[in-house]
C-alpha cells in the first residue's frame, strides 16, 4: 500500500511540474540539446519509455503441484472408518460424518426421504430436546450442521479443543440416538412443505431442479432434487423416516473425518466412549452401492426447455450436457478448462455476460462432482430483454472453447488458481475436514487431491484442448430457460434451437397443449 501511495505522489508531482512548464520539456543546463536551443532549433529529445517506479513485475515461478497433509486412516471397534489429520497450530477440532447414500438412495416413490430424515436428526437426541441440542451447542461456542447431497448425508461439528468432548457427546446423540418425536415431525415437515412451495418462486432453484431432471430424466436417482418434491412430501410419514434411518445411518457405511488439535488416541477414546454403542444391525449387511444411471443420451433429451415465470424481470439461462464421474482420470484436467470457461471471475463467460455486456451479475460453469457419471452446465441469470442474445453469447463461448481450448495464458492462470485454492482449502481445520469429507462422499481415496494436483500441473495445452473439444461442445447440450414465456419465446425462436418444451417448476414436462404455438388459442378461450 505504501508503494502504491508513493507511486501516486510521484506521478502527481510529475504532472504538476509538466503543467507548470506549459507542457514543454525542461532542458537542464548541461543538456546536450542546449546548443540547438540557443541556435533557435527546437530541441530534439529522444522519447524514453515510461519508468515504473514499482520496478519490473516479478516473473512467476513454474507451477508446481501441491501436496496436502497426510491422512491417517483406521477403523474403530464398531466398524466406523476414520480419516484423521492432526493439525496442532490452533486449539480447534472439526469432525464430519459422511453417510453414504444421499438423495440418490431415495426410494423411487419417496424423493426427499434422505433429506427429511437427516433434517430430523437434531430435533431431539439422547437426553436432550430439540431446544437443548441447539442451546447446548451454542453454549459451547461450537457449530453443528446437517445436510444431504446426491451421494451422501453429512453431519459436521467444529469446536474448541477444550469443548470438543462435550460437543462431540451432543454430536454423537444426534447421529446415533435421534428421538424422531411426533411433535417435532409435525413442525419440521410443515417447514419442509413450505420450503418446497417457495422453491417455485426462486428461479435459480427452479433451474437447478430442471437441469438435473432434463439431463438424467425426471424421477431418476440423480434427476430428482435432493430436497424432494412437493407432491411426494405430502405422502411421507414419520414411520417411513424411522425405518429409513435404521437402514441408512450405520457405522459400517459411514466415514468420520477428524481434523485439528487432536491425536489418534484421543479420537479413538472419544469414539469408543460416545459412539461405541452405535452399531450396524447384526443380521443385515450394508446395502451395496446401486449402479446408478448416468445422463441420458442427447437423442433422449429435449433440445430446449422453457419454464414460464410470468412477468419476471430476469431469466435464468443454462446449457446442460453430460460430464464424467469424480473418479474419472480426466476430471482434474477438465477442472482447468472450467476455470478458464466459467470457474472464476475472469473466466470467459463472466467477462462476456457481466463485464462486457452488463446483462448479468455473474455467469459461470461447472463439472458436477458425483460418484457416478455426472453433468456439466453453464448458467447465468440475465435481464429478460437480453435472454436471447445472452444465450447466443453463452453458446458461442462454449463453441469457441470446444474448438480451440484455453489459451496458454488461461491455462497458466488456471494452474496457478488451482494451486492457490487447494492450499487455501487445506489451510484451516474446518476446510481440511470439509474437503476430505467431500472425497469420502465421492468415493475417492484420502490422497486423491495430491494426485489430482500433479495431473493438473503437468497438463499440456494440447491435452487440454483435446478434452475441451470432447466435453464442452454445446452441440449435444440441452438448453434450459426459466423466464417469462411471453417475453423470451420470440427471442429463443431466433436461435435455431427448435420449439421449446414447456416444463413445470417441479421438473416435469407440461402438457403438449401448452406449447407456445398454441398460446393465442389458449388465451382466447379464457
Amino acid at each position: 500500500m505504501k508503494l502504491a501511495k508513493s507511486s501516486l505522489v510521484l506521478s502527481l508531482a510529475a504532472t504538476i511540474t509538466l503543467a507548470a512548464c506549459g507542457g514543454e520539456t525542461l532542458v537542464t543546463p548541461n543538456d546536450p540539446t542546449k546548443t540547438e536551443t540557443q541556435q533557435g532549433t527546437a530541441p530534439v529529445v529522444a522519447s524514453k519509455p515510461a519508468v515504473d517506479v514499482l520496478g519490473p513485475k516479478p516473473e512467476l515461478p513454474p507451477s508446481r503441484p501441491f501436496t496436502p497433509p497426510t491422512v491417517e486412516t483406521f477403523t474403530t471397534k464398531n466398524g466406523l472408518s476414520v480419516w484423521l489429520v492432526e493439525k496442532h497450530g490452533l486449539p480447534l477440532v472439526s469432525a464430519v460424518l459422511v453417510v453414504r447414500g444421499g438423495s440418490s438412495a431415495d426410494p423411487a416413490d419417496k424423493p426427499g426421504l434422505m433429506h427429511i430424515t437427516t433434517d430430523m436428526l437434531d430435533e431431539g437426541a439422547g437426553k436432550r430436546s430439540a431446544v437443548e441440542v441447539s442451546s447446548g451447542i451454542n453454549d459451547l461456542g461450537a457449530t453443528l450442521s446437517l445436510g444431504t447431497g446426491t451421494d451422501a448425508s453429512v453431519v459436521s461439528l467444529t469446536a474448541l479443543k477444550n469443548n470438543f468432548g462435550a460437543a462431540f457427546e451432543i454430536f454423537s446423540d444426534v447421529v446415533a440416538r435421534p428421538h424422531f418425536d411426533a411433535k417435532e415431525w409435525k413442525r419440521v415437515s410443515e417447514l419442509w412443505h413450505n420450503d418446497l412451495k417457495t422453491r417455485a418462486d426462486q428461479p435459480m432453484s427452479v433451474s437447478r431442479v430442471i437441469n438435473a431432471a432434463a439431463l438424467f430424466g425426471p424421477g431418476t436417482p440423480y434427476g430428482h432434487p435432493s430436497d424432494g418434491s412437493l407432491d411426494a412430501a405430502t405422502k411421507l410419514d414419520l414411520k417411513a423416516v424411522k425405518r429409513f434411518y435404521a437402514e441408512s445411518f450405520r457405522p459400517d457405511r459411514s466415514v468420520l473425518v477428524v481434523a485439528g488439535d487432536i491425536s489418534r488416541k484421543e479420537v479413538t477414546d472419544i469414539i469408543d466412549a460416545k459412539l461405541g454403542t452405535w452399531k450396524a444391525p447384526p443380521a443385515k449387511a450394508a446395502p451395496k452401492a446401486a449402479e446408478l444411471p448416468g445422463p441420458r443420451p442427447a437423442s433422449a433429451r429435449p433440445k430446449l426447455v422453457l419454464v414460464d415465470r410470468p412477468g419476471a424481470p430476469q431469466s435464468v439461462i443454462a446449457v446442460v450436457r453430460d460430464g464424467v464421474a469424480a473418479s474419472d482420470p480426466l476430471m482434474p484436467r477438465l477442472d482447468l478448462i472450467n476455470t478458464a470457461l466459467g470457474g472464476s471471475f475472469t473466466s470467459r463467460l463472466n467477462m462476456n455476460l457481466r463485464e462486457e455486456h452488463h446483462w448479468a451479475y455473474g455467469a459461470g460453469s461447472t463439472f458436477q462432482e458425483s460418484r457416478n457419471k455426472g453433468g456439466f452446465w453453464a448458467i447465468a441469470s440475465v435481464e429478460t430483454p437480453a435472454t436471447g442474445v445472452a444465450l447466443k453469447e453463452m453458446l458461442s463461448e462454449l463453441s469457441k472453447m470446444a474448438a480451440s481450448g484455453p489459451t496458454a495464458e488461461e491455462l497458466d492462470k488456471a494452474k496457478a488458481q488451482d494451486r492457490a485454492e487447494l492450499m487455501q482449502t487445506y489451510e484451516t481445520v474446518s476446510g481440511t475436514a470439509r474437503r476430505l469429507a467431500a472425497l469420502a462422499r465421492l468415493g475417492l481415496p484420502p490422497g486423491h487431491d495430491s494426485e489430482a494436483s500433479h495431473a493438473r500441473q503437468s497438463a499440456t495445452l494440447t491435452e487440454v484442448a483435446a478434452l475441451a473439444k470432447a466435453h464442452v461442445d454445446p452441440g449435444s447440450a440441452t438448453v434450459v430457460v426459466v423466464g417469462p414465456r411471453d417475453a423470451v419465446a420470440p427471442q429463443l425462436a431466433t436461435l435455431g434451437l427448435g420449439e421449446p418444451e414447456l416444463w413445470d417448476p417441479e421438473g416435469k414436462p407440461a402438457s403438449a397443449a401448452a406449447k407456445p404455438a398454441d398460446k393465442p388459442a389458449a388465451k382466447k378461450g379464457k
